[in-house]
Parts: structure tokens; C-alpha cells; sequence
């Protein structure tokens, strides 16, 4: 019992002593406070701008009187040393800290004194108050609607033309690029008037890119050189609007060249799809030639029909003529429309269709002897079942090809250090890299970074990084090329 009374009497004292330093303390830091409002009692601060008071009359506090001057000077960022230094208390400090806080704040002062002011006006002088305050404090580009004349502060700039070149007009398809390492943006656009290109990067107006020539770099809101230039085919059948895969140009281009295609050919291609073959077939026959489209299914036949008309029309306003009308689409099916094909003679066949062996007998009998039908199939398994077919069906082909094409990318760009600059090409010295003592000498390698960059560095001086693509494009389709023999 006498030692539970103790020990409750200890508890109670320690408590008594640390509500009493306590009390202390606030004291001392209250007294602290006393002195320091009395030091500063002749300026107000607010908004960041100090304010002197004008005591010429008793008891006044009329803000009109009030001579001031406004600055809209940042205030300095703190370095890692005062802000952990902040966080500590002022006795627990050793001198050497407090010394090198001095140091900093010091140079932080010269630093912030040395810029100059952009605002002084007076109190009374409200009107220049608004305007100074407005410029301060005005919203960033981007935040609201962007305004269409600040966007670009250039003069448009009148180009001489090379005979037969055109300036980007509205109603063109375009493509924009923007690279930077790993990182790529890539979108194709229809110039419209009023309109704008929107990316992570900012924005550019479309009134900013007309009558601008092709294959310019313009820059965004935000500063960010963006590359305009023109669709070209290849880049409108990857980056339009499909429903069905389409033929990628790589295996497009390897058909055409099966096919022999030339200006003045007619050709069949059976499987409309969203339209890629169709347009390839179009500028392959030329306006001699012609091509007839057929497609089974009524959704992919009215989109291979939307973006050849599309292609057609940026076309025309981009040469001032107009692309061939060669292309003829039709909603059949070649196993039961024969009646399409009555009179019909064909120089050669594209065939893109999951079955292609169950239309070769209407299709073939309209093929040139010696021409080539080549057929479109994404997986070896259709390729058998093709083989299979033609086998059994004793038709009049020769199967010469059956290829697959990859497609490898590669990365090639100057070798760049961290800092943004170009590496050096180090040719082979005889001794070189060890000085007379034995130890690796640093001096030239000291020497290559404190030099400046040379601006235009001559050729063969800059070493080269080349590696493969890190985005490969996989299997697309396996192309089989059928000849017509005469028996």
C-alpha cells in the first residue's frame, strides 16, 4: 500500500514539472512574439507586397494615404539545408549550420535582388493596380479557351512556290508527327477551317497551318515544334477508318508485283474489305485501267466505298485534278454472281476471303491464260485448305509462291550524352589511356568535357547507335501466287 502512494506521488510531481516547463515556454516564445510585433509594428504586409504607413495623422489607418510600392517579386525558394535546418530548434544547432545558413540565405538575397522589378505603381493609383494585378495573376494558356490570335504571334510569310508545287488548302488530309526518344505521336487530320489539332503537346489552330507549304515544323501553344506534311497513301490506308483488317502496303506492294499490274490492266478483286487493296489496285491501273471491287457483306462494302471517295477528294485538292474513277464496287458474292462477270476478261485476281478455294472455279475461267490470281490468307491453315482445293478441283493453276514478309524497323540517331550534347568518336593511339606512372590517365577525358561543342561537327565525327525498333510489326498474312496454265 505505502508503495502504490509513492509511486502515485511521483507520477504527480512529474506531471506538475512538465506543466510547468511547459508553461515556460510558452511564456518565453509569447515574450518573443511581443518583441518581434514591436520591431515590425511601422509595415504591414499583404499579398506579397509590403506596405509602409503614412503616420502624418493621429489614429488613421485610411488606406488612400497609404505610399507603397508593389512588386511582384517571387519569393525565394528555400535550399535543402534551411528547410531541414527550419525544422529543428535554433539551440540544437551547431555553428558551422548556422554559419552555412547565413552563406545561403545571403546569396539567395543577391540572386533575388539582382532580378529587377516588373511592377511599381502606387496604392492610389487603382487603375494601374488592376492592369499590374491582372498580368500577374492571368491564368496560363490552356487553363481556358485559347484565344484564336495568340496562338501563333507570326506574320504569315509568302513562299515562292516550285512549278508545280501547292500550299496546304482546307479539305486536305495531313499528318502530324511529334518524336523525341521513345516517345511518338502520330494522327492523321482533314484541314477544316476553325478547326484545331489537339495533342498532349498543345495545340495548333488549322487556320495556322493553311497556306503553309507541306513539311513544316509549327509550333504548339506550349512551344513544341510540330511536323506537318501530307497523307500520303501508304499513311491513309494505316490510319483510316476500317471495319475488316486490311492489306498492309507491305504486302499489298509484294501482290502488286505478283500480279504484274500495269496502266491500262482490268482487274478483279474479290473481298472489298475497308477499301486498302482497292486504292493500291486504283493508282496501280491508272485512269486506262479499271478495277472491279466485289464484297459480300453490305457494312464493309459501304465503308471501302467512304474512304475511297475520301481519298479521291483530298486527292483533287491537293494535285488540282482529279484522282481516277477506276473502281467499280459491287455487293455479290462470286460463288453465285457469275452473272457479274459474263464478258469479262481479267490481266489478274487479288482474292482476300476466309474460303478463296470455293470462288476460284467462277473466278478462273475469266482469268488471262498465263496471269497470276494472288490470294490473301492470315494463317497457314487456310493455305492448306487453298492448296487443297485447287487439288481437288483439277483447276488450270500453278502454285509457284507461297511467302510470308516480316517487316523490321530500325533505329538509327547520333549518340547523345545525358546532358543533350553529341558523343565523340575516339580514334586508336598507340600508349594511349596510360600514363608513365602505370595509372589511367583522365586528363583527355577531362578535357572532351570541358570543351565547348563544336556547332557543326565535321563528317565521320559523331559515332552512330543503331538497333533494332523496340515496336516490331509481327505476322500480317501469307501471300500465295497461282499462275493459269493451259492444259
Amino acid at each position: 500500500m505505502a508503495l502504490k502512494v509513492a509511486l502515485h506521488r511521483l507520477v504527480f510531481t512529474h506531471r506538475t514539472l512538465t506543466i510547468w516547463a511547459s508553461s515556460q515556454r510558452h511564456s518565453r516564445h509569447r515574450d518573443l512574439l511581443v518583441n518581434l510585433s514591436e520591431s515590425v509594428r511601422d509595415t504591414r504586409t499583404f499579398s506579397g507586397a509590403a506596405v509602409k504607413r503614412n503616420d502624418n495623422k493621429e489614429g488613421t489607418s485610411d488606406y488612400s494615404r497609404l505610399s507603397t510600392k508593389v512588386t511582384s517579386r517571387k519569393r525565394r525558394p528555400l535550399s535543402p539545408l534551411e528547410r531541414i535546418s527550419g525544422l529543428l530548434p535554433q539551440d540544437a544547432l551547431s555553428p558551422e549550420v548556422m554559419q552555412l545558413r547565413e552563406q545561403e540565405s545571403d546569396k539567395g538575397a543577391e540572386i533575388q535582388g539582382s532580378v529587377p522589378n516588373r511592377t511599381q505603381v502606387e496604392v492610389g493609383d487603382e487603375d494601374i493596380v488592376k492592369k499590374s494585378e491582372h498580368q500577374a495573376h492571368s491564368p496560363p494558356v490552356g487553363a481556358e479557351e485559347l484565344d484564336t490570335g495568340s496562338v501563333h504571334h507570326r506574320e504569315k510569310q509568302v513562299w515562292a512556290a516550285l512549278p508545280g508545287e501547292r500550299l496546304l488548302t482546307c479539305g486536305e488530309l495531313l499528318v502530324a508527327e511529334y518524336r523525341r526518344k521513345r516517345m511518338e505521336f502520330r494522327k492523321m487530320f482533314q484541314l477544316q477551317t476553325g478547326a484545331r489539332l489537339e495533342s498532349s503537346w498543345g495545340v495548333i489552330l488549322h487556320n495556322d497551318i493553311a497556306g503553309q507549304p507541306a513539311g513544316q515544323f509549327l509550333k504548339t501553344h506550349r512551344g513544341v515544334p510540330i511536323f506537318i506534311r501530307r497523307a500520303s497513301l501508304e499513311d491513309y490506308v494505316l490510319c483510316m477508318k476500317r471495319g475488316p483488317a486490311i492489306a498492309y502496303p507491305k504486302d499489298a506492294a509484294s501482290m502488286l508485283m505478283m500480279m504484274d499490274v500495269t496502266e491500262g490492266d482490268c482487274v478483279l478483286e474479290s473481298g472489298s474489305g475497308s477499301g486498302a487493296m482497292s486504292l493500291f489496285l486504283s493508282k496501280a491501273v491508272g485512269s486506262k485501267g479499271s478495277v472491279l471491287s466485289v464484297e459480300v457483306r453490305e457494312d464493309h462494302h459501304r465503308r471501302a466505298v467512304l474512304n475511297y471517295n475520301r481519298w479521291r477528294t483530298s486527292w483533287s485538292l491537293r494535285r488540282g485534278e482529279e484522282w481516277p474513277d477506276n473502281v467499280q464496287f459491287h455487293k455479290a458474292d462470286l460463288c453465285t454472281a457469275s452473272s457479274l462477270l459474263a464478258g469479262r476478261g481479267f490481266h489478274a485476281v487479288a482474292l482476300d476471303l476466309i474460303n478463296p478455294h470455293l470462288v476460284l472455279p467462277t473466278v478462273i475461267p475469266h482469268l488471262h491464260p498465263g496471269a497470276v490470281c494472288a490470294v490473301y490468307l492470315a494463317n497457314i491453315t487456310q493455305v492448306t485448305d487453298l492448296l487443297e482445293g485447287v487439288r481437288c478441283s483439277t483447276l488450270p493453276l500453278l502454285c509457284e509462291r507461297v511467302i510470308e514478309l516480316p517487316l523490321r524497323e530500325w533505329v538509327v540517331a547520333p549518340a547523345l550524352q545525358k546532358d543533350g550534347r553529341y558523343c565523340n568518336k575516339k580514334g586508336f593511339h598507340p600508349g594511349f589511356g596510360l600514363s608513365q606512372d602505370g595509372e589511367a590517365s583522365e586528363e583527355s577525358d577531362k578535357e572532351d568535357l570541358t570543351t565547348e561543342e563544336d556547332p557543326d561537327p565535321p563528317f565521320g565525327s559523331i559515332p552512330y547507335i543503331a538497333r533494332p525498333h523496340p515496336e516490331q510489326m509481327s505476322h500480317t498474312a501469307f501471300l500465295v501466287k497461282l499462275r493459269k496454265c493451259v492444259q
